[in-house]
């Protein structure tokens, strides 16, 4: 199994990505919370993957930390739920946001995923409860950022909701921007409508 990999990003889309390991590329497919973090093409990647076998094929999945890979796993434990919709699960909010409306069995806003009804929300809930209390919360920076830009980060979603994004995708994608620009020094200053702006590219290439 492979259960890591570190090499060259070579080419990198919302869905898959090839690295490039001592000559040898090995596609690997992400969920959008990895796409976002990855770095610019032809420089050096860090991935924590799962190998998974069927009998018709052999296929790889890449995330930026182990807390990711574990609850991808964990995923993959729950009844109905496969590789294709666990990734769609991580792809739909935030890690810790994930984690957190599992453990408090937040029907509404699991549903809220892209392919996920209440039905298999419930199931999410249930029969993942009591093992999300055993995953770390992975800590970021964005806890200051949030509490700093949280008028702009909640007026930009609801821009985005009425044009018709799913609220914690947008959520996700507008401090993905933010991320960007304060580390640029420019986040601050982003006037409201230059960072719907930027966070429509974003969301257009998901």
């Amino acid at each position: 199994m492979i259960a890591s990999l570190t090499g060259i990003l070579k080419q990198k889309t919302p869905h898959t990505i090839i690295v490039d390991v001592h000559g040898v590329g090995y596609e690997a497919v992400v969920p959008l919370t990895t796409f976002y973090q990855l770095p610019p093409q032809n420089e050096t990647v860090h991935l924590w993957t799962h190998t998974h076998v069927r009998e018709d094929a052999l296929q790889l999945f890449g995330f930026s930390t182990v807390e990711e890979k574990n609850v991808f796993l964990l995923l993959l434990g729950v009844s109905g739920i496969g590789p294709k919709l666990a990734i769609n699960i991580l792809s739909g909010l935030p890690l810790s946001e994930l984690i957190a409306a599992v453990r408090q069995g937040d029907i509404a806003k699991l549903s809220s995923i892209p392919g996920i009804g209440r039905k298999t929300a419930s199931r999410l809930a249930l029969e993942l409860k009591e093992k999300m209390l055993a995953v770390t919360v992975p800590s970021t920076a964005a806890g200051p950022m949030e509490e700093k830009d949280a008028e702009r980060i909640e007026d930009a979603v609801s821009a985005l909701v009425n044009l018709g994004y799913k609220a914690p995708l947008a959520k996700d994608a507008v401090k993905t921007v933010l991320q960007s620009r304060n580390g640029e020094s420019g986040g601050e200053g982003l006037p409201i409508e230059s960072l719907i702006k930027e966070t429509l590219k974003v969301l257009s290439r998901t």
